[in-house]
């Protein structure tokens, strides 16, 4: 990777997070974006929050994502776009008020998709996110 670029780069691992399943890291700014790989509702104990509920575990991943964005600098009106993944497309509305609760008035960019399944069996949500941050000092 050319010098400009790794000056550039700086990947974020969160201490408070569940640790990675695979040879990833938590975040990676780039200039002033911030790309949050998917994000799970495990707490740091690697602990499944919410069961088989996905508002609750949707409710799990957002306060995940904010621990993420608060290392970063950045608050969820940040966000750009959230690219959400279910096994049920069904749950859809239920965890679109939890959504609302932790976006406010802000409103990203978003895809949902449906998945056929998520990395482990117990999970039926996954969210990843873009975020715009203020340029590196």
């Amino acid at each position: 990777m050319p010098q400009s670029h790794r000056a550039r780069r700086q990947e974020f691992r969160i201490e408070e997070l569940a640790a990675p399943l695979s040879h990833y890291t938590d975040a990676v700014r780039f200039g002033d974006i911030l790309f949050v790989s998917g994000l799970t509702a495990h707490n740091g104990e690697g602990k499944l929050v919410g069961g088989a509920d996905a508002a609750a575990q949707t409710r799990q991943i957002l306060a995940n994502l904010k621990l993420v964005l608060d290392v970063a600098g950045a608050t969820m009106a940040d966000v750009l776009k959230v690219t959400v993944f279910l096994t049920d497309i069904n749950d859809r509305a239920a965890i679109n008020p939890v959504r609302q609760e932790f976006f406010g008035a802000a409103k990203p960019a978003s895809t949902l998709i449906e998945v056929s399944k998520l990395a482990l069996p117990e999970m039926k949500v996954e969210i990843e996110a873009v975020v715009g941050l203020p340029a590196a000092q």
